[in-house]
């Protein structure tokens, strides 16, 4: 008989320690943090411990994500209550660069469109390159990046060489109309392998708003 045989054996027979339970006490193994032999029975108990352990700390990592999208929904609802009751163009983006910065802590905000109306939150009134509207209409879903792309860090007050990681949104009506980009002077704030579910909400929320304002 072998390891294997014994396994299957104590698998197939669970009576077995109940029939000689000082076997339990009288089996040693190796202790899992030292050198020391412990009985079978101590040594469950601490596996026991360690997998409790290990579900409190899933569970409150759960707690934690749960909480923070609580979070986040609420700052969304109050934004989307501010550009609902703003009553021309204006107002509107400066509760756009309002609510990204002090709600969703960015450190830079921009507001690009085209066609027949043209603006930004921290600019005046520019062109936006062929670039940028030929990459706008490749973009399905939000683009984060560790650079600016294209020429859009000039679209950032301020040293934009402080600015870190950025997020490019497509603004949408029946086709892209304009881009919402966000920086960051933490790296880690946008990185391409995060979720991009809530910036997509954000760019779905700020496109339905300024279409009141635009004849598209």
């Amino acid at each position: 008989m072998n390891a294997h045989d014994v396994a299957i054996y104590l698998r197939e027979h669970p009576e077995f320690f109940e029939e000689h339970l000082d076997m339990l006490s009288a089996v040693k193994v190796k202790h899992p943090h030292g050198r020391h032999a412990i009985p079978l029975i101590e040594r469950q108990v601490l596996a026991l411990r360690e997998k409790s352990r290990q579900l409190e700390g899933s569970l409150m990592q759960l707690m934690g994500h749960g909480e923070q999208n609580d979070l986040t929904q609420d700052r969304i609802h109050r934004m989307t209550l501010d550009l609902l009751a703003a009553p021309h163009m204006l107002a509107l983006l400066q509760a756009i660069d309002s609510h990204l910065r002090q709600d969703f802590g960015l450190d830079a905000c921009a507001v690009r469109m085209w066609g027949n109306t043209q603006g930004s939150v921290e600019t005046e009134p520019g062109e936006t390159s062929e670039q940028v509207r030929a990459f706008a209409e490749t973009l399905d879903k939000p683009r984060l990046s560790d650079a600016p792309l294209f020429d859009t860090a000039a679209w950032f007050s301020g040293d934009s060489s402080l600015l870190k990681s950025f997020a490019y949104v497509p603004l949408r009506a029946e086709r892209p109309f304009g881009l919402l980009a966000f920086a960051s002077c933490d790296p880690q704030r946008f990185t391409p392998d995060m979720g991009t579910l809530y910036i997509e909400r954000l760019g779905e929320l700020v496109s339905m708003a300024l279409r009141r304002f635009l004849d598209l």
